[in-house]
C-alpha cells in the first residue's frame, strides 16, 4: 500500500479493499477489473490512436470554476475527488503539470490516499522557473522529470532528468512533449493542471480522455475550469462523447451491489465524473520505447 494510503471503516474499507489489486491487474491487462473499476478506469488501458493514452483531469465546481477570485482551491472537489485524483495517479506512468501550478500549489503529485506506486512526475518549465526546493523535485523514489525549451537548461537537483524540447512559436507544443516522454518509456500520462495546461493539451488535440470531476457547490466567479477559443455559433461548439459516473458513498455502497445507486447531490462526499471520450480527434504522437 503506498504511502499514506487509508483504511477507513465501512464503505470506505469495502472500497479499499476492492481497489487494492487494481493497479497491478490494470498494468498486466488480464481480464476485466473488479467492479467497478473496470468501468472507470478500464478506457485508460490501451490507447485508440497510438502506443500512448493521455488522460486529462480537472476539478471544478458546478458553474465550472477552479478556485475563487483570490485563488483559493484547497479543495473545490471533496473526499471522492481527491480519492479518483489518487486512483488516476496510482495507474498511470507520469503524471504531468505546469510550472504555474508546481509554485502556486506545490504539490507532491504522490500516491497517499490509496494503493498503488507513485507515477514519475513531470513539470513542464519552459523557462527555467522552478524552484530547486519544490516538492515535485523531492528525491523519494520515484522518476522526476523537467521539460524545458531550449537554451532555458540550467542546474536541476540530483537525479532529476532534464528534457530539452525546441519551442513553437514561443511553447512547448504538448506533441513534441508526449513523444518525449514517449521515448523515456513513459506511455500512460495524466495531464493534471492546470487549468492552462490542461487547455494547451486539449486544444493540441494530445488526449484521449478528460475526467471532469464536478464538485456540488457555486462559486459565483472566478478562474474558469479551461481556457479555449470560443465558437462564434452554438452550432460549432464541440460535443463530447461522455459518460457520467458517481463518486463517493454511492459509488462504494454499490461495490459487489450490481446496482446504480441514485446521487444525493446535497451531499459533501458526492462528485460527479464527466468521463470524455477525445480518442476521435486525438493526433498521433508516437511509442514508448519500454513500459514502465
Amino acid at each position: 500500500m503506498a504511502d499514506g494510503a487509508r483504511v477507513q471503516p465501512g464503505h470506505k474499507a469495502r472500497a479499499a479493499q476492492s481497489w487494492q489489486p487494481v493497479p497491478e491487474a490494470f498494468r498486466r491487462a488480464m481480464g476485466a477489473l473488479p467492479s467497478p473499476w473496470e468501468d472507470i478506469f478500464g478506457p485508460l488501458r490501451e490507447g485508440c490512436i497510438d502506443d500512448l493514452v493521455v488522460v486529462g483531469q480537472c476539478g471544478q465546481s458546478i458553474d465550472a470554476r477552479i478556485a475563487t477570485p483570490s485563488g483559493d482551491s484547497h479543495y473545490i472537489n471533496g473526499e471522492a475527488g481527491l480519492d479518483h485524483l489518487h486512483r488516476l495517479r496510482a495507474l498511470v506512468d507520469a503524471v504531468v503539470i505546469g510550472v504555474g501550478t508546481a509554485i502556486a500549489d506545490d504539490p507532491r503529485l504522490t500516491v497517499r490516499r490509496v494503493a498503488g506506486p507513485n507515477p514519475a512526475r513531470v513539470v513542464i518549465d519552459p523557462s527555467g522557473r522552478l524552484p530547486p526546493a519544490a516538492r515535485v523535485l523531492l528525491a523519494d523514489g520515484a522518476r522526476r522529470l523537467v521539460v524545458c525549451a531550449t537554451g532555458s537548461e540550467r542546474q536541476l537537483p540530483e537525479g532529476v532528468e532534464a528534457i530539452v524540447v525546441s519551442p513553437e512559436d514561443g511553447r512547448l507544443a504538448p506533441p513534441a512533449i508526449l513523444r518525449a516522454l514517449a521515448e523515456r518509456g513513459l506511455r500512460r500520462i495524466l495531464v493534471e493542471g492546470g487549468a492552462g495546461t490542461v487547455s494547451r493539451f486539449l486544444m493540441a488535440r494530445c488526449l484521449d480522455r478528460l475526467h471532469v470531476l464536478v464538485a456540488p457547490i457555486l462559486l459565483g466567479a472566478g478562474r474558469p475550469s479551461f481556457t479555449l477559443p470560443a465558437p462564434a455559433r452554438l452550432a460549432e461548439a464541440q460535443r463530447l462523447p461522455v459518460r457520467t459516473h458517481v463518486l463517493g458513498t454511492q459509488l462504494e455502497d454499490s461495490i459487489g451491489a450490481g446496482r446504480h445507486v441514485e446521487a444525493r447531490m446535497g451531499t459533501s462526499d458526492i462528485d460527479v465524473l464527466l468521463d470524455c471520450d477525445l480518442s476521435a480527434q486525438r493526433v498521433p504522437v508516437g511509442r514508448a520505447k519500454k513500459s514502465t
